[in-house]
């Protein structure tokens, strides 16, 4: 069976709370599909980029080839920092960040243990297909972070949504036709 790796938010994760909602969607429209890993990520009320590292450490590991790994909000930030510092064993098939933060695009986002090399793009290797999924009017994290890793990194496709939602509580129709779609094309 494919496997998904989900990589929540920071903040609470309990029902009705961070990214309870977008993973809950993508269980019930992709169960019977796919293998959904969704680690409970240490301290999400006040994040440590060291624990959540060695944690997406563990859980890549016991990842199949070509496994894809959806990420949200600080999930993104975290799992690519995490990529720009070590290469994984293991071949993603795609990695989709849906309104990842990208800390240092203005000082109010300088957060030192999130920040990233200048170079990051070009040391996170083989990169897959990356896609990135941000709300226009996006109220906790502006599109332009999207817009930022769209620059650094390679071969990324930018899905701008209508509207303001940051927790997409109700899902994203075109996050899991984005997924159907690769799993069509192993």
């Amino acid at each position: 069976m494919n496997q998904i790796l989900f990589i929540h938010s920071a903040g609470p994760q309990d029902e009705q709370e961070g990214s309870s909602g977008l993973l809950q969607y993508l269980k019930q429209q992709l169960d019977a599909e796919f293998q959904i890993i969704a680690p409970k990520m240490p301290q999400p009320e006040d994040p440590h980029y060291a624990p959540w590292k060695q944690v997406l450490k563990k859980e890549i590991e016991s990842l199949s080839d070509d496994a894809i790994v959806v990420t949200h909000s600080l999930g993104g930030s975290v799992l690519f920092k995490f990529l720009s510092e070590q290469t994984p064993r293991k071949p993603f098939a795609k990695i989709i960040a849906v309104a990842a933060p990208y800390w240092e695009i203005n000082s109010q986002w300088a957060i030192e243990e999130f920040l990233l090399e200048e170079n990051f793009g070009s040391r996170i290797t083989p990169l897959p297909e990356v896609v990135l999924f941000h709300s226009a009017g996006d109220p906790v994290v502006p599109f332009s972070h999207s817009q930022k890793y769209s620059e650094k990194l390679s071969n990324t496709t930018l899905r701008k949504l209508a509207g303001n939602d940051h927790l997409f509580s109700n899902g994203i129709r075109e996050l899991v036709s984005e997924i159907r779609e690769t799993k069509s094309g192993y």
